[in-house]
């Protein structure tokens, strides 16, 4: 399966409303869906071995509410939720603990100023 969605994969794909990412999926690489306004949710699929949101990932996708993080994230880079403005809500599988572990670089107010879920399960 899919290991990595690239650099540019999705930039600017309007169409897309929700996002779900294979567990076999273990890096979201730089501008991967930057310009997709139409997003409103992502989620991850259960098992996942997810690492890493890459650089301006999610830039300007104003539109997206909810994004379900698995706890084996360890980093998110600069700007990867910049401009995500409707950003509320972040499902973290993790404790609280493990969340303040995760290296999150600059420019991601709107990920880091949404409500926390944590230990979420999906139910």
């Amino acid at each position: 399966g899919v290991i990595s969605i690239g650099d540019y994969a999705f930039a600017g794909c309007n169409s897309l409303t929700s996002v779900t990412i294979s567990s076999s999926v273990t890096s979201i690489s730089d501008y991967a869906f930057v310009n997709c306004g139409s997003i409103t949710s992502v989620t991850f699929e259960e098992g996942s071995r997810f690492t890493s949101i890459g650089f301006m990932a999610f830039y300007d996708c104003d539109s997206l509410e909810s994004i379900t993080i698995p706890s084996s994230v360890t980093s998110i880079d600069d700007w990867a939720f910049r401009d995500c403005s409707g950003l509320t809500n972040v499902y973290y599988e993790g404790t609280e603990n493990q969340w303040n572990n995760i290296t999150i670089g600059n420019s991601n107010e709107y990920l880091t100023n949404a409500a926390i879920h944590y230990n979420y399960t999906g139910e």
